[in-house]
C-alpha cells in the first residue's frame, strides 16, 4: 500500500446557478451534513422511514467491527416499494421504464402498473420452477426491459440475484455459476450489439456443461425464425410466463436477508462475490436516487450501465424505481450506428438526468463536438459520471457542450462493495474539475496514511471511510476473510483500495487504484483474472499484466509473457493471446498490448511486481525496488 506523497492541485471552479441549490431536495450541502453529524442515527432513520416496512425496526443498527446488520428485524421488500408503493399512488399509470432497441422503430414502454404485473408473473413462473426464497438465479441477459422483469421477479420472492454481464465469455459465467451455486439460469437466445448478434444462449449452453446445481435455463428467443431450445433443461421464457398468474405477493424479506451477489473482479484472479442484503441497500440506493440526483417527478432518468454492474443494480433498477422515476434503458452502444444516436435520444425522449462514463465522454470529445450539436439537449437538468475519475479536459468538455454551461455535474465515487454514492459534489454546489467532491451526507471519507492518520491537505493518501453505512457489503460469497480485510487493513477504517488527495475545502480527488485492478473504460479488471486466461493458455509459461493510461478507454490491458519452451513469439501468436483472452473472460478484458519477455520483475518471495513493469512502460522511477530478486 502506498505512503503519503504531496499532489500539485488545479482548483478551478464552476458555480451552478443559484436556482439549482434553490430547488434542490437536499437543500444547501453544508446544513444537510453537519444535520446528519449531529445526529447519524436520526439521519438514516428519516431516510428508511420515507419507505414502506411490514414492520419497523427494532434497532437503526448493530455494529460489532467489521460486522453490520442494519434496520435490525424490520421486515420490508424491495419490490414493494419499487412497485406497489406506486401502484397504489397516482404514479399508477406513470411510466416507469422506456427500452429503445438498436433499430430507431424498436420501442416498449412499460407504465408503474404493467411493469408490477409483468414483475408478478416472472416470480410465479420462477416458483413453479422450484425457485424458493434463499435460491439463486443466475441472470445472463441484453439490455431489455425483461433483464429488469427478471431481477425484480427474484427479490419478489426472496430469491437471490445473481447478474453476469452479457459481455462475458462462457468460462467467467461458469467460475460465477458455480460459486454461487445458482438453480436457473435466465438468458436470451441473442444480444444485439452494433448490429451484430451476440450467441448468448450457446454461450450459456457451454457455460453450464461443468455447472451441476443448475436445473433449468429460461431462454428468451427473439430472433425470427425462433432457436430450437435443444435439452430438456431449456424452456421458452414466454411460454413459461403465458400459464403464470399476474397475482405473486411480496415475499416478507427481513432487513438482512441477502438480495443479490455480483461478482467483482479481485487480485486473486478469483472474482468476489460481492452480498447485498435487503434492507440497507434499499434505503442506500432510494436516498441517493432522490438526494444526490436530485430526482423531481417529471424527471427522465437515464444511466448507460448495463445491469451487470452494480451502477446498474443501484441507478437503473431499485434507486430510481424506489424513488418513483421513469427510467429510460436503451441497447444501442454510443457509436453505432453513428457517435450521435445517444444525443438523438436524449432529444427524442426527452431526458433530463442522464449519467455515464469517463470512457464514452473521452471517445465524444475524439469524435468532435459536432454530434451532439446536431441534437437539442436542452432537456438536461443534471449530468453525472462513473466508473472512474473524471479528468479535468473530460469534466471541462462534458459541462461545456453537452451540459450547455449549465448542468451540474455529478462526478461519483463509489464501489461495487458500497452499494451507492460516497463522494460527490452535491447539486448546487461548487464544483471543481478533476475532484469527485466531497462526501455526501450520511458518509464520513477521508485521506490517510497507511498508519491511518488524516494527511494534510496536498498530500495523497489512502482513500477510507470511517463509518459503517447502510448499504454496505455483508461479506463476499464463500470468502469471509475478504471481506475482513477491507476493514482490517487500515482499522478501524473501511480500505477502499484507492489513492486520493484532499484540498483545503475537504474536496476529494480519487487518484486511482492501490491495487492490482485495472479500470477498463469504466469496468473493474482483475490482473489476476487476466493473467490466469493468459497461463491457461498451452503456449504461456507465465504472465504479468498492467494497466497503462489511454486517452478513450482510462486504462488498457497490457501484458508481459513468458513463453514455454519451444514456443516462439510472432504476430499469430499474439493475436491468439489476445482472442484467449476475449473467449475466456470477454472483449473488456482483451489485451491491447502483449510483449513476449524472457524474465519478469519479483520479489524474493516470488511476487511479480507490477509497479516496476509499469514504471518502466511510463518512464518513471519506480520507487523502493529493495525486495526485487534482482
Amino acid at each position: 500500500m502506498a505512503e503519503s506523497f504531496d499532489v500539485k492541485l488545479e482548483s478551478k471552479t464552476y458555480v451552478p446557478d443559484p436556482s439549482y441549490k434553490e430547488a434542490s431536495n437536499i437543500g444547501d450541502y453544508n446544513e444537510a451534513y453537519n444535520h446528519y453529524l449531529k445526529d447519524p442515527d436520526a439521519f438514516w432513520e428519516g431516510m428508511a422511514q420515507e419507505l414502506t416496512w411490514f414492520k419497523p425496526w427494532d434497532r437503526l443498527k448493530e455494529w460489532s467491527h467489521p460486522y453490520a446488520k442494519w434496520f435490525v428485524n424490520g421486515k420490508t421488500n424491495i419490490t414493494y416499494n419499487c412497485l406497489d408503493r406506486h401502484v397504489n399512488s397516482e404514479r399508477k399509470n406513470k411510466v416507469a421504464l422506456i427500452w429503445r432497441g438498436e433499430e430507431e422503430e424498436q420501442e416498449r414502454i412499460f407504465t408503474y402498473r404493467q411493469l408490477h404485473r409483468e414483475v408478478q408473473r416472472c416470480a410465479n413462473a420462477l416458483k413453479s420452477l422450484g425457485i424458493k426464497k434463499g435460491d439463486t438465479v443466475c441472470i445472463y441477459m441484453p439490455l431489455i426491459p425483461e433483464h429488469i422483469v427478471a431481477m425484480l421477479a427474484c427479490a419478489r420472492i426472496g430469491a437471490v440475484h445473481s447478474i453476469v454481464y452479457g459481455g462475458f465469455g462462457a468460462s467467467a459465467l461458469n467460475t460465477r455459476i458455480r460459486d454461487a451455486n445458482a438453480k436457473v439460469v435466465i438468458t436470451a437466445d441473442v444480444g444485439y450489439r452494433r448490429g451484430k448478434r451476440v450467441p448468448l444462449k450457446t454461450i450459456v449452453g457451454d457455460a453450464v456443461i461443468n455447472a451441476p446445481s443448475v436445473e433449468k435455463i429460461v431462454v428468451l428467443r427473439r430472433t425470427k425464425p425462433q432457436l430450437e431450445l435443444v435439452s430438456e433443461m431449456e424452456i421458452d421464457y414466454h411460454e413459461l410466463l403465458q400459464n403464470a398468474s399476474k397475482d405473486c405477493e411480496a415475499e416478507v424479506m427481513d432487513a438482512e436477508d441477502p438480495l443479490f451477489i455480483l461478482y467483482t473482479s479481485g487480485t486473486t484472479g478469483q472474482p468476489k462475490g460481492i452480498v447485498h442484503t435487503t434492507g440497507g441497500y434499499m434505503v442506500g440506493t432510494y436516498y441517493t436516487s432522490k438526494y444526490v440526483f436530485d430526482m423531481k417527478e417529471n424527471d427522465v432518468h437515464w444511466c448507460t450501465a448495463d445491469p451487470g454492474w452494480i451502477t446498474g443494480h443501484s441507478y437503473i433498477v431499485y434507486g430510481p424505481l424506489a424513488a418513483g422515476a421513469t427510467v429510460l434503458i436503451t441497447e444501442t452502444t454510443p457509436d453505432y450506428p453513428d457517435p450521435g444516436i445517444w444525443w438523438r435520444i436524449i432529444e427524442e425522449f426527452g431526458v433530463t438526468i442522464f449519467y455515464t462514463a469517463p470512457t464514452a465522454i473521452r471517445m465524444f470529445m475524439k469524435v468532435g463536438e459536432e454530434w451532439p450539436n446536431k441534437s437539442n439537449l436542452d432537456t438536461l437538468r443534471i449530468i453525472g459520471s462513473v466508473g472512474e475519475p473524471l479528468n479535468p479536459e473530460a469534466f471541462d468538455w462534458y459541462h461545456r457542450v453537452i451540459g450547455k454551461s449549465q448542468c451540474p455535474i455529478l462526478d461519483t465515487w463509489w464501489q461495487t462493495e458500497t452499494g451507492m454514492h460516497m463522494i460527490t459534489t452535491m447539486v448546487g454546489e461548487p464544483m471543481k474539475p478533476g475532484f469527485a467532491g466531497r462526501p455526501i451526507p450520511g458518509i464520513q471519507a477521508d485521506v490517510v496514511d497507511k498508519e491511518g492518520n488524516p494527511v494534510p491537505p496536498n498530500v495523497g493518501g489512502l482513500l477510507v471511510l470511517k463509518e459503517p453505512w447502510p448499504s454496505m457489503m455483508r461479506t463476499v460469497h464463500n470468502n469471509d476473510e475478504r471481506y475482513r480485510q477491507y476493514w482490517e487493513t487500515i482499522p478501524p477504517y473501511y480500505t477502499a483500495g484507492d489513492l486520493a488527495v484532499k484540498d483545503k475545502d475537504g474536496y476529494i480527488m480519487v487518484l486511482g487504484r492501490a491495487d492490482d485492478i485495472i479500470i477498463v473504460a469504466g469496468h473493474n479488471i482483475g490482473t489476476a483474472e487476466v493473467e490466469s486466461a493468459l497461463v491457461s493458455h498451452e503456449a504461456v509459461a507465465e504472465a504479468a499484466v498492467i494497466g497503462k493510461p489511454d486517452v478513450l478507454k482510462g486504462q488498457a490491458v497490457k501484458a508481459f509473457v513468458i513463453l514455454r519452451l519451444g514456443y516462439e513469439p510472432s504476430e499469430k501468436l499474439r493475436n491468439e493471446l489476445i482472442y484467449h483472452v476475449r473467449m475466456g473472460i470477454g472483449p473488456i478484458a482483451m489485451p491491447s498490448e502483449i510483449d513476449f519477455v524472457p524474465s519478469l520483475p519479483k520479489t524474493r518471495s516470488g511476487k511479480i511486481m507490477r509497479r516496476v513493469l509499469k514504471a518502466q512502460e511510463m518512464g518513471i522511477d519506480p520507487g523502493d525496488i529493495s525486495t526485487l530478486e534482482e
